[in-house]
């Protein structure tokens, strides 16, 4: 048992079984790249649109493909036999309602598809992607869909930084509005964001708390190659002024501030995610997160020597 509400625990309390995703990139972009908002992305974004490890596909008709191919690699797992199709590159609901329709429709139709997961961001959400979504839950019962909302951080000066490209109460429109249709929503967290102070993170954490949330992804800022966030970080081993430092240079520093986050976190929220995974070949800092077992093991090993546990700092 992990001293937090794990997906791991969630799915086997529901499911009966630990449930495994297959990533898709369903050929989306972004209103931070295609000119809408801007074109460059967010700063720490990769050209993979954060979908680094997802299949790509080119039409609906490759979904069904495309989820057999993500069964038949994860077949050699000792435990859980269904699975959740993961709309993960770039915004999976910016783009025309009939391409929407069809993608979810081909992967919620499979038997061993338990349910759908559609990363995107909070200002992708228009009335006719509710009303779709409202649709698909209705028409799939027996099938869950869930919506992950990238919200990164509540304060405005840092989403001004990261070029996020919408305001708070953008986020809190996009809880209500899924929270009404009864959409579980998962919001991701960025831990390590440049000039934020583990304060600025328990108070993202501490917000989310008082909202109808019902997952959280705990991510460690990555600093990738071909990325801005990269080259303000080169500066700062150049020593130039315009250059920032990697928040969490010892795995130490990180495992104590997730802990703490842990903490202030409310008990029933499901925790998702507490590092994050990067390419490799792309990672530039900090090199330590590459060893993700580590860091999960290291992370457990010291919650359990502290008795900490999640919600044990938090007040209703």
């Amino acid at each position: 048992m992990k001293p937090y509400y794990s997906l791991d625990t969630y799915c086997k309390e529901t499911f009966g079984e630990k449930l495994y995703k297959i990533a898709l990139d369903a050929g989306f972009t972004c209103p931070n790249r295609d000119g809408s908002l801007d074109t460059r992305g967010c700063i720490f974004c990769s050209q993979g649109g954060s979908g680094d490890f997802a299949s790509a596909l080119s039409s609906p008709n490759e979904i069904r493909q495309a989820l057999l191919d993500g069964r038949n690699r994860l077949s050699g797992k000792k435990t859980g036999s269904r699975y959740i199709a993961y709309f993960q590159a770039y915004t999976n609901t910016y783009g025309p309602i009939s391409y929407l329709e069809a993608i979810y429709t081909a992967a919620l139709r499979e038997d061993f598809i338990v349910g759908i997961s559609i990363a995107t961001r909070p200002d992708c959400l228009p009335d006719a992607v509710l009303s779709l979504l409202a649709a698909l839950k209705s028409k799939f019962p027996d099938k869950f869909i869930w919506v992950e909302l990238g919200l990164q951080t509540i304060h405005e000066k840092t989403a001004s930084f990261i070029r996020r490209g919408y305001p708070l109460s953008c986020f809190h429109e996009a809880v209500s509005a899924l929270h009404k249709l009864e959409i579980p929503v998962i919001v991701h967290l960025i831990l390590g964001l440049p000039g934020e102070s583990l304060e600025d993170m328990l108070a993202s954490v501490k917000h989310l708390n008082a909202l109808p949330v019902w997952g959280i992804k705990l991510q460690l800022l990555h600093i990738l190659e071909h990325t801005d966030l990269a080259d303000f970080y080169k500066n700062s081993l150049n020593e130039t002024s315009s250059g920032i430092t990697c928040s969490f240079a010892k795995k130490e520093d990180y495992i104590q501030a997730l802990i703490a986050c842990i903490g202030y976190l409310r008990p029933d929220i499901v925790i998702h995610r507490v590092t994050g995974d990067a390419p490799r070949n792309l990672l530039l800092a900090p090199t330590w997160s590459s060893n993700k077992r580590d860091v999960l093991n290291t992370l457990h090993h010291t919650m359990k020597e502290l008795a900490a546990y999640q919600g044990m700092y938090y007040e209703n």
